[in-house]
C-alpha cells in the first residue's frame, strides 16, 4: 500500500488509507516506538465493516516532515492534538471515530476533551491520556518508576545519544519490555523501524520526554492548548478504554474512569501488553466497531 500526503500549516502528514472514500471517517494513531503498521490487521477488518480507515505517521516518524526548519521539532501533547486535529480539516472530515494508543491516543484524547463536536467517539488505550504535567513530579511507586527509566535517560544528553546512535535498538529493546507475551519476528520490527529514520525523530522524542516533566519549553503556538489540557478537562465524548494485563510500560488505568462523563466502557485484553491493535487486532477493530453502533444511541453526544 503506497502512503498518502496531505498538507498542514506545519507538516506534510504521510498516511495510510483502508477503504473507500465514501465510507465513515475513522482516525487511528499509533504511539512510540511504534508506526502505522500498528494498524495493518485491524485496519483492513474495520474498512470490510464500512470505514475510512486513515492512520497517519506522527510527527517525526516515517514520511511524515516538517514544512519549516525553523518550525520547533516539538512532541508535546498539545502539538499532537493540534496535528490531529489539522490532519482532520485538511481533508475536509467534520467529525470521526479516533482512537489510538501512547502518543497517537493522547493525540485523540486531547482532541476529544478539548473538540467534542468533531468526535464521534473514542477508543483510547490506556485510558485518559492527558499528561498534568504541574504533577509530574510527584513520585510513583518503585515498580512504575523502573518502568520509566527510558523517559528518565532522555532527560539528559547521554540518553539522546543513546537514541541517536542506536534507535532501533531502543525501540526493540522497549517493544520486548512492554509485551511480553507478544512473540514478534524481525520482519515485523523492521518494517516499523523505518519510521524511526525520519531525520526529526530524535529531536521530537526528546523534546516529548522533556516537555512533559517540565524541563524543557513547549512551543509557543502551542501554548493556548496546554494552558487548556493543564486543567486536566473531562472527556465528554463516548469511549472506550482499553488496557492490556500484561503491559510492561502502564499497570492499567481503571482509576481513570471518572476522568470521562456519559458513556464509558474499560476492556482488558488478556495476554496483550503495550501495542494494543498490533497485538490484538481483531478485538480493537471489534472495539471500534462497538464504539460508532453504539454512539448512534446517543445523540446527545452528536450536537
Amino acid at each position: 500500500m503506497q502512503p498518502k500526503s496531505i498538507t498542514t500549516d506545519v507538516l506534510d502528514i504521510a498516511y495510510l488509507e483502508y477503504g473507500g472514500s465514501d465510507g465513515w471517517p475513522c482516525i487511528m494513531g499509533h504511539g512510540f516506538p511504534y508506526d502505522v503498521n500498528a494498524y495493518a490487521e485491524a485496519a483492513p477488518i474495520l474498512a470490510q465493516a464500512g470505514a475510512r480507515v486513515l492512520v497517519p505517521w506522527l510527527r517525526g516518524y516515517g514520511p511524515t516532515r516538517f514544512r519549516f526548519p525553523e518550525t520547533l521539532r516539538s512532541g508535546e501533547q498539545a502539538a499532537l492534538g493540534a496535528d490531529l486535529l489539522a490532519f482532520m480539516d485538511a481533508l475536509g472530515i467534520e467529525r470521526a471515530v479516533v482512537g489510538g494508543y501512547d502518543w497517537g491516543g493522547r493525540a485523540a484524547c486531547v482532541v476529544s476533551a478539548l473538540h467534542p463536536e468533531r468526535v464521534i467517539g473514542l477508543v483510547s488505550g490506556n485510558s485518559y491520556n492527558i499528561q498534568n504535567i504541574a504533577r509530574s513530579m510527584e513520585p510513583a511507586s518503585p515498580p512504575e518508576e523502573a518502568a520509566l527509566w527510558y523517559q528518565y535517560l532522555f532527560h539528559n544528553e547521554r540518553g539522546r545519544r543513546a537514541l541517536e546512535r542506536n534507535r532501533r535498538g531502543f525501540a526493540r529493546q522497549l517493544w520486548s519490555m512492554w509485551s511480553p507475551k507478544w512473540t514478534f519476528d524481525d520482519a515485523t520490527f523492521e518494517r516499523s523501524a523505518i519510521a524511526f529514520d525520519n531525520p526529526d525523530y530524535v529531536d521530537v522524542v526528546i523534546h516529548s520526554y522533556r516537555h512533559r516533566y517540565a524541563l524543557v519549553d513547549g512551543d509557543p503556538a502551542y501554548a493556548g492548548i496546554e494552558a487548556k489540557l493543564a486543567a486536566q478537562p473531562q472527556i465528554r465524548v463516548p469511549t472506550i478504554a482499553i488496557d492490556g494485563d500484561s503491559d510492561g510500560v502502564n499497570p492499567g488505568t481503571a482509576h481513570h474512569a471518572r476522568k470521562f462523563e456519559g458513556f464509558f466502557e474499560r476492556r482488558v485484553f488478556a495476554g496483550a501488553g503495550h501495542n494494543l491493535p498490533q497485538e490484538r487486532p481483531a478485538e480493537w477493530a471489534k472495539a471500534v466497531l462497538d464504539l460508532r453502533k453504539g454512539a448512534e444511541r446517543w445523540p446527545a453526544y452528536l450536537r
